[in-house]
C-alpha cells in the first residue's frame, strides 16, 4: 500500500482482511486518491454485517479562479482574458454568460475572452471562482468507498466535511447511534474526533 500515514483493516477474518487490505489499495490507486487520502481505517464483519471505512484527507484543493490560469488585461473600452490554460476555459465560459449574458462575452480565439469595459470589476474578475475540486474530490471518495465495500450492503450513512470522512454500510438496517457507537471510536484511533 503507498504511502497513507495511516492505514488499518480490521476484521475477525485474516484472509477477509488481507484481501479488503489488497482491494482498497488498488481502488485507492485506481482513482488516484492515494495522494489526498491522509489516514484510512476499515472494518470488516461478515457475521454482523456490517462495514466502516472512516478517514481524513490529506489537504483539501483549493478552487480555481480566473487568476489562477488567466491573465485580467483591463482596457479603456473591454477587459481582455488571456487564457494561459485552457483546461477551465468551458466552465469559465459557463460561468460568464450565467452571469453576464452572453451578449456580454466575446471569444475571438481559444486563448482570448472579451468583456465590455463596466460589466465587471477586474479585482472581482480575477477572483471570479470557476471550478471547485473538492466537489468532485468528495464524490471520487465516496465512490470509492462504495466500491471497496462488500457487494449488497446497499444500507448506508456516509458523511464527508472539512477534511474528514466516513462510509457505514451493512444488509440490514443501521442503528441510530452507530455513528457514535462505532464511528467515533475509530476516529479517535487515528488520533482526531468527529
Amino acid at each position: 500500500m503507498p504511502p497513507l500515514n495511516y492505514f488499518v483493516v480490521e476484521s475477525p477474518d485474516a484472509v477477509g482482511r488481507e484481501a479488503y487490505e489488497r482491494i482498497a489499495g488498488d481502488v485507492l490507486q485506481d482513482l488516484d486518491l492515494i495522494k489526498v487520502i491522509d489516514r484510512l481505517h476499515i472494518c470488516v464483519d461478515p457475521k454482523v454485517p456490517i462495514f466502516v471505512a472512516a478517514g481524513l484527507l490529506r489537504h483539501m484543493p483549493r478552487a480555481i479562479r480566473v487568476s489562477d490560469f488567466a491573465n485580467v488585461n483591463p482596457g479603456e473600452k473591454e477587459t481582455v482574458l488571456d487564457i494561459a490554460d485552457e483546461t477551465y476555459l468551458a466552465p469559465l465560459l459557463q460561468k460568464l454568460w450565467a452571469r453576464f449574458g452572453k451578449e456580454n462575452v466575446d471569444q475571438p480565439d481559444r486563448f482570448t475572452v472579451v468583456l465590455p469595459k463596466g460589466v465587471v470589476g477586474d479585482e472581482e474578475l480575477e477572483g471570479l471562482v470557476v471550478a471547485d475540486p473538492s466537489e468532485t474530490l468528495y464524490k471520487d471518495v465516496i465512490y470509492a468507498l462504495q466500491y471497496i465495500a462488500p457487494e449488497g450492503f446497499k444500507v448506508r450513512r456516509q458523511y464527508i466535511k472539512d477534511g474528514k470522512f466516513y462510509y457505514v454500510a451493512s444488509e440490514d438496517t443501521l442503528p441510530a447511534d452507530i455513528v457514535e457507537r462505532v464511528v467515533a471510536p475509530i476516529f479517535e484511533r487515528m488520533g482526531v474526533s468527529l
